[in-house]
């Protein structure tokens, strides 16, 4: 089936109610405003949040925290992660995303020593801590920085 094939919603097209149309409409004369006020008067009425004059609640709550707009929010993989890989093998951003190592891509990848590793492997990542530089190497591998970090 097709767009054009549909049929037509019978309550697809519900008409307009035409206010201010006359007393038998049955919206006639304040158009279903009721009388005076300021409901009743064009573009008229309170903004999002008002309370009727008691403090609303977003000035009620205290203020909590605070986020730097500066701070870098990394990937996070562990070295334990990495043993998936053939020895030899070079690994780039793509192949941590390929293997699900590496989700929504932040601010870069880190590389963390939490596990143990036995391969010489080329990782390329954009930080990485002094305890997986160490075993990385110690097990014949290189890490080599990339991207703005670097």
């Amino acid at each position: 089936m097709k767009l054009n094939q549909l049929p037509e919603c019978p309550t697809g097209r519900i008409a307009a109610k035409r206010k201010g149309q006359g007393i038998g409409s049955g919206n006639g004369k304040t158009a279903g405003k009721g009388t005076k006020g300021q409901t009743a008067r064009s573009g008229g009425y309170h903004k999002v949040g008002f309370e009727g004059g008691q403090m609303p609640l977003q000035r009620r709550l205290p203020k909590r925290g605070f986020r730097s707009p500066f701070k870098e929010y990394y990937a996070l993989v562990q070295i334990e992660d990495l043993d998936i890989f053939e020895a030899g093998s070079e690994i780039a951003l793509a192949d941590l995303q390929a293997k699900g190592l590496v989700g929504r891509l932040k601010d870069g990848v880190k590389l963390l020593g939490d596990g143990e590793i036995n391969k010489a492997l080329t990782i390329h990542v954009d930080k990485v801590s002094r305890a997986a530089q160490e075993k990385v190497e110690a097990a014949g591998g290189k890490v080599v920085l990339s991207g703005a970090s670097a």
